[in-house]
Formats: structure tokens, C-alpha cells, sequence
């Protein structure tokens, strides 16, 4: 586990342009110094992560992120209410910001987060620069909710991992376009719809199909074996993730996303219980119904995605 002395080293690292996967309460990210080209650059490259597709960034407080952009009143009733914590916000950069264009991806705005890991702030604090932070995972991969998920993924590819356990969440932050008059909806994750909505009153969508933040791509979060949704039951070759009382016993091809038919149980355990599943000895691995209520839609949006990235090329 990351302590004081970890800590200053990680930062240390994270200044002088390394990068250093460390933990949050969504999934682990592959931080690098959001103002340094070079640091932006090695996240894409470690990656392997299309040039088009934007960073969150992440801070250490509200009023670090409103240094950043043009700050609005909604971001700051949504910030008040939400951050620290799994909400990510999309606001136009202010001029003369510092963070790398390519960390916008060229856009004139940017993703902002402040997350709710102690961990997470006080390297962002030690370091003393915002911090570009996709998922700590190959692109288009499952994200890692465990250190270990990042040494097996990235071997060796990052000069410190920090261990703070398994991520609270499990599943992606939820982001918040504030770039038109209406915030829209991008992604959904780790903060429920609901909860947002009584806050700004109803979201809209996605504008179009332009990448304008993480986590829009259609194929994406995918395990090396298809994935087929909605099943009931699996084959004699494939493996099950299941949901909810009426589920067959956990066991080698088995895995229940929550027992309970609790959604937050099953975010926690979703890409931790892709990857158990994820097993050479099968040809598949489907997946029984998840209900849309709470964090369940972002499951579901991640599934879908996850599903679309197996799907053999044609």
C-alpha cells in the first residue's frame, strides 16, 4: 500500500516526465504531468491509444480545476455537490492554459476531475501539476481495479505503480459535457444519472458522434474472448457472468456480479470479474441480463461497448 514516502517518490517520478499508475475510487490510472508534451505523448504511446481521443485530467481541488477552464455556475453546483468523487466535467480551457493541447486530443476544451482517493490528491498535490490520467490499461482493454491488474497489463511500462487496494467504484468516471447551454450526458459511470439530475435537472446526449471525451469510443473495455449479452445460460465451452439470486453456483465458469441484484456490487466487480473469466479454456464468455436502475446503466454502457470490441473483425 502507498505511503508518505511512496508518495513523494511517485511525484517525483511524475515531475520529471515519468509516468505512474496510481489508484482512485473508479479504476487505476496511468498518470503523467498534464502540462509536459513528452508525458502526454508516453501516455498515448504506452497505451497504444488513438491521438483523437482525449484525458481526463485530473486535480487535486476544485479551484485548481476552475484555474484550468471557463468555470460556469453549473460547474460549480455540480462540483460543490459532487467532487471530490466519479464525475468528470468538459468545460472550454481557458486561455493561456498550461495543460497540453494533446491531452485535449486539439480540442478547445478539457476533462476535469478532482477524484475522491486520498491517495490520488495527495500525489496530485505533491507533485504540484495536473495530472493526465486515462485508465492504467492497454487501449480499448479492460480497465484495472487492482495494482496487480496493472503490472499484467503494462509490464514494466511505467516507472511506479501505487498500490491502494481494489478501487472502491470499479467502473469509470461519468462525464459531463458543460460545453452547451444544456450539460449533456457523454458517458455514463460511476455517478448515477439520477443524482446528477437533481442537481442541473435533466441531461441531455451526446451531440453527435464526435469523440469530445473519454470513454465515447463505440468498441471498447473488451476481453480477449467475445462476449454475448442477454443470455440466459451458457455453453458447454463458455463462461458466465451472471447477476442476481437465480444464478447457477459461482465456480471455474461461473462468476456473479452481485448475488444481491445490487448494482454497485456488481460496477465493483465488473471488470475484476471480466478478467477471472477471461480463460483460455473458453471460447466466449456471456452474460445474463443486468437492470438499467442506478450505476446499472453504466454497466450496461460498458458491456455493450465491451461486446462490440470482441466481435471478430469482418
Amino acid at each position: 500500500m502507498a505511503n508518505s514516502v511512496t508518495l513523494v517518490e511517485a511525484a517525483a517520478h511524475l515531475r520529471v516526465g515519468r509516468l505512474v499508475a496510481f489508484p482512485t475510487e473508479t479504476v487505476y490510472g496511468l498518470g503523467g504531468d498534464a502540462t509536459n508534451d513528452r508525458a502526454v505523448a508516453e501516455i498515448f504511446r504506452v497505451k497504444q491509444r488513438p491521438r483523437f481521443n482525449p484525458l481526463i485530467c485530473h486535480l487535486a481541488s476544485s479551484e485548481a480545476a476552475a484555474g484550468l477552464v471557463e468555470w460556469t455556475a453549473t460547474a460549480e453546483r455540480l462540483a460543490a455537490a459532487f467532487w471530490p468523487g466519479p464525475l468528470t466535467l468538459v468545460l472550454p480551457r481557458r486561455t493561456g492554459c498550461q495543460v497540453s493541447l494533446l491531452a485535449s486530443a486539439g480540442l478547445d476544451s478539457l476533462a476535469l476531475r478532482v477524484p475522491d482517493s486520498t491517495i490520488a490528491r495527495q500525489l496530485i498535490a505533491e507533485a504540484g501539476v495536473p495530472v493526465a490520467a486515462p485508465s492504467a490499461n492497454r487501449s480499448g482493454r479492460l480497465s484495472p481495479t487492482r495494482a496487480q491488474d496493472i503490472a499484467d497489463d503494462l509490464n514494466g511500462a511505467v516507472a511506479m505503480i501505487l498500490d491502494g487496494g481494489a478501487c472502491a467504484i470499479g467502473i469509470e468516471s461519468t462525464v459531463v459535457s458543460l460545453l452547451d447551454e444544456v450539460p449533456r450526458l457523454l458517458r455514463p459511470g460511476g455517478l448515477t444519472r439520477d443524482r446528477l439530475e437533481t442537481v442541473v435537472g435533466p441531461l441531455a446526449g451526446p451531440a453527435n458522434d464526435t469523440i469530445t471525451s473519454p470513454g465515447m469510443a463505440a468498441a471498447h473495455y473488451a476481453p480477449d474472448r467475445p462476449l454475448r449479452l442477454n443470455a440466459r445460460d451458457a455453453g458447454p465451452d463458455e463462461a458466465l457472468l451472471a447477476f442476481g439470486p437465480d444464478a447457477p453456483p459461482e465456480g471455474l465458469a461461473v462468476c456473479n456480479l452481485s448475488p444481491a441484484s445490487d448494482t454497485a456490487e456488481a460496477a465493483a466487480n465488473l471488470f475484476r470479474m471480466l478478467r477471472e473469466l477471461d480463460r483460455r479454456e473458453f471460447t466466449a464468455i456471456v452474460v445474463m441480463p443486468v437492470p438499467t436502475d442506478g450505476l446499472g446503466e453504466a454497466i450496461n454502457d460498458r458491456l455493450r461497448r465491451a461486446a462490440k470490441a470482441s466481435q471478430p473483425a469482418t
